[in-house]
């Protein structure tokens, strides 16, 4: 890392390990752990973590930075603006930004739980132009290593490629959560915003030199297809929803087919409880998922407008501000990019 920041390269990392390291040092390895215990542990292994990196690059006079998020954090816009403006100033400073979950506060039920997801989400943070994911083997061969041991490393891949999956198995290390399959999640999301990704093991010497000057080392993945802008990337990949909308056939082939804003006349049923600025998930009349964006209406409003046409609107609700539900520049359809 330092050698490419004397390359002129800006290099943000994601790091865990946290609840591991806390782990060793109040002795609690190999015990099954709660979740308050596991945010305890982490709250001690945080420090610990941090400390490593900041004696690591201190080395090589380099400043570091921990940045902790939450899903919540980054499932608000607002709050995922801010976070990429601390992030944007920290490497304007020359500051290596360490980022990892807040694991002393996450919750089960709303944690990402990995490095590979978090990563997708910097790479949508600072606008990265490539990620680079280090790991515990070469990268991804055509057949379970474990399974077949000579079965070839894939030095290119394409992330459209359906069969990677089959390729896929968990963690083999027994150390992090994520494993093969996640990290080509990871990658074939981090497509959609045009940037390649390569998987290479950590302990090749000098790998993310040699990474950087396209040697053959781990496995490339290459972006292909339609490109989403960075408020599309954010809804598809960021932004959990906060409710749902059911829209019938008409709607769902004017968003699926013709790209148009979802109005009041489409929609069928409303699910959740959520403020205008929140982000739904649009559901076709079989309640598969077809799109995301972001509602200019609160559920309740929402609710007594569903199924009028906008001209409606303003007789029901005693104003009109929008004429439509979502309009189609906050909307990204999500069967498009199979998600």
């Amino acid at each position: 890392i330092a050698a490419l920041r004397g390359a002129g390269k800006q290099v943000a990392l994601v790091s865990s390990g946290a609840i591991l390291a806390g782990r060793q040092k109040l002795g609690l390895v190999g015990k099954k752990l709660n979740m308050p215990q596991k945010q305890a542990t982490a709250a001690v292994g945080q420090n610990l973590l941090m400390g490593e990196w900041e004696r690591a690059f201190a080395r090589f006079g380099i400043a570091t930075g921990q940045v902790l998020v939450t899903a919540e954090d980054l499932c608000d816009r607002g709050r995922f603006l801010n976070s990429r403006n601390t992030l944007e100033e920290l490497l304007r400073l020359g500051v290596v930004p360490v980022v990892n979950e807040n694991d002393t506060v996450a919750v089960e039920e709303i944690r990402y739980g990995d490095n590979d997801h978090i990563s997708t989400l910097v790479v949508g943070l600072i606008q990265a132009d490539g990620l680079v994911i280090l790991t515990d083997t070469d990268g991804l061969c055509a057949a379970d290593p474990r399974l077949e041991p000579d079965a070839p490393l894939l030095h290119e891949v394409s992330e459209k490629d359906a069969t990677l999956f089959c390729c896929a198995g968990g963690s083999s290390s027994g150390v992090g959560s994520g494993g093969m399959a996640t990290k080509i999640e990871a990658a074939r999301t981090v497509a959609r915003r045009g940037v390649p990704t390569v998987i290479a093991n950590a302990k090749r010497k000098n790998v993310l030199a040699r990474v950087m000057a396209g040697e053959e080392i781990g496995t490339l993945f290459v972006p292909t297809g339609k490109l989403l802008r960075d408020q599309q990337y954010w809804l598809a990949f960021a932004g959990e929803p906060k409710g749902a909308v059911r829209v019938d056939e008409g709607a769902r082939r004017a968003i699926e087919e013709r790209g148009k804003s979802l109005l009041p006349s489409g929609v069928t049923a409303v699910t959740g409880r959520f403020d205008p600025g929140a982000v739904l998930r649009v559901e076709d009349a079989e309640g598969r998922e077809l799109a995301r964006g972001l509602s200019q209406y609160s559920s309740a409003d929402l609710r007594k407008i569903m199924g009028r046409k906008t001209t409606e609107i303003e007789a029901v609700l005693g104003e009109k501000l929008y004429d439509e539900v979502i309009h189609r520049d906050h909307l990204v359809v999500t069967s498009r990019i199979g998600k």
